[in-house]
């Protein structure tokens, strides 16, 4: 007998007559703010600017105009388009050159290197950690998408995306789709805690909250 099986074998005698454990009860908070879903977005907004993302706020009608200017200010001439975003979102960006990432022939690692910006959707936005979350569904595009391009555009088309916290955005969430969870610019302090962006992914973040 190994040492391992004669400690488990141990463990297995002194338990033997313990009595059932009672069950695990799971009536603690799931979110540490108050219901009001207004307050819940402005507090998203919050946690997004403190990770240096660039929050603006919209309606759905004055979107595209919006998206016109943040391309334009960022003097972006092209955009990474992935399939399914609608079609208005980007009808008033005439200054920019349009790339749909076409399944069929999906941009390459080297185009996208090339294009200034991408503008996507995403699933879902978490308000107490600031993180959006994507999952390649329509609009939102592979994870290459929003990683290569320097800027990235993410449109929270709906308040309804937007929710208080982790264990609220997880059963809503499917574990087998490939999730890219996205909590500001990409930033790293590895060396010297110096604080170096865009290294893993795009270096400016622009989040717009519709409603």
């Amino acid at each position: 007998m190994s040492s391992r099986d004669a400690i488990l074998a141990r463990i297995r005698a002194a338990v033997a007559d313990a009595p059932e454990p009672p069950p695990v009860t799971r009536d603690y908070r799931t979110a540490h703010v108050d219901d009001d879903h207004a307050a819940v977005v402005d507090l998203l907004a919050e946690n997004l600017a403190d990770y240096r993302a660039r929050v603006h706020r919209c309606t759905e009608a004055e979107l595209p105009a919006l998206l016109a200017r943040l391309l334009t200010d960022h003097g972006s001439r092209s955009v990474a388009v992935p399939p399914g975003l609608p079609t208005a979102w980007l009808a008033a960006a005439e200054g920019a050159e349009q790339h749909l990432d076409d399944p069929e022939q999906p941009l390459t690692a080297r185009q996208l290197d090339a294009i200034d910006s991408v503008v996507t959707g995403c699933r879902i936005a978490i308000a107490e950690t600031g993180t959006l979350v994507l999952d390649a569904g329509p609009g939102q595009g592979r994870r290459a998408l929003t990683l290569v391009p320097d800027h990235h555009v993410c449109v929270v088309g709906s308040a309804d995306q937007v929710v208080a916290s982790l264990p609220q955005a997880v059963p809503l969430l499917d574990a087998t789709r490939p999730l890219t969870w996205i909590s500001g610019p990409s930033a790293t302090s590895d060396i010297e805690l110096d604080r170096v962006e865009g290294v893993h992914g795009p270096r400016t973040l622009e989040v717009v909250l519709v409603g």
